[in-house]
């Protein structure tokens, strides 16, 4: 027997679409009913159409492929999206000045589609129609954003315009650079995202129209839920499952936390844990390939890597991140003394593998197009040509015209607020790429460190948790790699790009669950009815790997397979796995029995020796952690005589 969201939802009274709407607001759409209902979702439905047809048919000039496709995103936008949240609960409502600006935007950027190729021309040279028609484009992208994606993104983006003129630049200038080149606001992250991220997230469309996220829940059951507080380690392993196609930390929450949070609270954890645990684990999804929040797209074209490479570079720290929390849970119940779920509540591993396992073929289908050198666009199009054929298999799998039509639709919709991230996140790469403002940050961070290397990129964590705050994964990626990663590359000479980059990405993305803008955490806790400021701690906590091993990174590129061979790689998963096991009992306090202060500072440190792939610093941690585990598990406690 297995749990189905709508019963744990049920039992708990938890209204999933409220927590959507209040922690993502992306979630956060108007309501149609009948014929305008209809018609919304054919728009939806023929916009991802046109996607398809611009990927694989059309041969249309860059320009023209993005600057349509983010003119319709603001028209779909503007469809979607309320200026407030209270008004979108109102039935088949658009004021009038929505539709307006929603044609005016849209009208903004096809004048661009119409006039490309005399705008080269002219350069700086712009008349003053084609500098007010840049100007109204982009306020009203702007506007998208705040409704879609929140406002700490244009906050930064605002920033960096107001250095440009500040830096002596005119407006025709900038307006010139972040509106009519490729520079700007159709620049690489829009590029990236027309072409292979729109395509991922409709591949996650039709994944979900397949039910698949209730058969990752069903087999981390069966792999872990008998086990000592089972429950949370299914949240940990759906969560990594989920994160392979899953391109939103809170999205990811919610969908598995509203059947994973309420199985751990019955089982005996603690609200704030249960809700933590998830936020961690979802939170790690977007670093877990294949598709890793489809920001692995992105990283391919900012530094030139292959796909492949960056894929299996981002395995085995993804591995760990989520061994540490497994670890921690593991402790954390084993200290409780919780048990695992009942028998009658574990599905057979075994058979389902042999009823649904035909529905990890999309992903298989992925993977292996990617790795034998098809493009990302046409593996992500075989890999949704393979979801809509597995699903045909069962009956409560199969898509039916209203549910292809659905998914089409929700491809559409979901793409709508990454796409505005995006697009605002091309205005930090143009005024970057103008000014030169990221050798300046880096002169900064320079001085503030002294010189001195982990200094420089413990400033430069600290910049990427805060510009990362609120801002969605893709987006997130953009903005770090354009201003942090190349910090990175000047502070330290000799770093692998891929490594400045990862470690980049990496601190960004636990942006979501950092106190104080911790979304994921407060979905999490909407959910288990914990403290949301609580909850982002022990998340904080949980995914301690995440603060670790990114110094490892550009420290020791090996980590990443970068220079190093198959003896080094094996060496190091057994050096970090021991040394992941002691930071995971040093946190919790607990591994054979409860721990004393010097154990637990012991162990964290022998646990960090372990991590560093380094002889001397593996000898020495593994020394420490061999004395905790003697003391742990070889010397037992006498109530006559206290054996410290």
């Amino acid at each position: 027997m297995s749990y189905t969201n709508k019963t744990l939802a049920e039992e708990e009274h938890i209204n999933v679409e409220e927590v959507m709407a209040e922690y993502d607001r992306e979630s956060n759409t108007r309501h149609y009913v009948g014929v305008p209902r209809e018609i919304v979702r054919w728009i939806l439905a023929a916009f991802t159409i046109y996607v398809f047809y611009m990927n694989l048919i059309s041969a249309w000039p860059e320009q023209i492929r993005r600057a349509s496709f983010v003119g319709l995103i603001i028209f779909m936008a503007f469809m979607m999206y309320p200026a407030r949240k209270k008004t979108a609960k109102r039935l088949n409502f658009v004021p009038w000045y929505d539709i307006l600006l929603g044609v005016v935007g849209s009208a903004c950027y096809f004048y661009y589609v119409v006039n490309f190729s005399s705008m080269a021309q002219k350069a700086t040279r712009i008349s003053q129609t084609d500098v007010w028609i840049g100007i109204i484009g982009t306020l009203i992208i702007a506007e998208v954003c705040r409704r879609v994606v929140g406002v700490p993104i244009l906050v930064v983006a605002g920033a960096f315009i107001v250095y440009a003129f500040s830096a002596g630049y005119s407006l025709n200038r900038i307006v010139y650079t972040l509106f009519y080149t490729l520079d700007g606001i159709i620049g690489t992250p829009i590029g990236v995202c027309s072409t292979f991220i729109v395509l991922f997230i409709i591949l996650g469309s039709f994944l979900e129209k397949t039910n698949i996220g209730s058969f990752f829940i069903d087999i981390a059951n069966s792999v872990a839920g008998f086990s000592s507080g089972g429950p949370a380690k299914v949240a940990v392993i759906s969560s990594a499952l989920e994160g392979m196609y899953s391109g939103s930390s809170v999205a990811n929450t919610v969908g598995s936390g509203s059947v994973t949070i309420p199985i751990m609270k019955k089982t005996g954890y603690d609200k704030d844990f249960a809700a933590a645990v998830e936020a961690a684990a979802s939170t790690g999804g977007q670093i877990m390939p294949p598709v890793m929040g489809a920001a692995a797209f992105l990283m391919a074209e900012m530094t030139d890597t292959p796909y492949a490479t960056i894929a299996v570079a981002a395995i085995f720290p993804a591995v760990l991140y989520f061994a540490g929390i497994f670890l921690m849970v593991h402790f954390e119940a084993k200290k409780l003394g919780l048990k695992g779920l009942p028998k009658e509540m574990i599905p057979n591993f075994f058979k389902l593998l042999l009823t649904k396992g035909y529905l990890f073929l999309p992903i298989v289908v992925l993977i292996t197009t990617m790795s034998i050198g098809y493009t990302a666009s046409r593996a992500a199009c075989l890999a949704i040509l393979a979801a809509i054929i597995v699903s045909m298999f069962r009956r409560e799998t199969r898509l039916s015209p209203k549910t292809f039509v659905e998914a089409l639709e929700n491809g559409a919709k979901n793409t709508i607020g990454v796409a505005a991230a995006c697009a605002i996140a091309g205005i930090i790469v143009g005024i970057v790429s103008l000014t030169g403002l990221g050798l300046k940050l880096a002169d900064t961070l320079l001085m503030l460190s002294g010189g001195i290397d982990i200094v420089a990129l413990f400033l430069t964590m600290i910049a990427c948790i805060i510009l990362g705050m609120g801002v969605p994964t893709t987006a997130n990626y953009v903005i770090m790699a354009t201003i942090t990663a190349p910090i990175i590359l000047k502070l330290i000479p000799g770093t692998p790009v891929l490594a400045a980059h990862m470690f980049v990405f990496y601190f960004g993305i636990v942006a979501d669950i950092t106190p104080p803008v911790a979304l994921a955490a407060y979905a999490g806790s909407a959910i288990s009815g914990g403290n949301p400021l609580r909850t982002g701690v022990i998340a904080t906590r949980l995914a301690i790997t995440a603060f670790i091993i990114p110094y490892i990174f550009v420290l020791n590129p090996a980590m990443l397979l970068i220079n190093t061979s198959i003896y080094k790689v094996i060496l190091i998963i057994i050096t970090s796995s021991i040394g992941m096991f002691a930071i995971a009992g040093g946190l919790e306090g607990y591994m054979k029995k409860p721990m004393p202060w010097w154990q637990r500072i012991i162990a964290i440190i022998g646990g960090l020796g372990m991590i560093d792939p380094n002889l001397l610093t593996d000898l020495i941690g593994l020394a420490l952690i061999l004395f905790v585990i003697f003391m742990q598990y070889i010397v037992k406690d006498n109530k006559s005589k206290a054996i410290a």
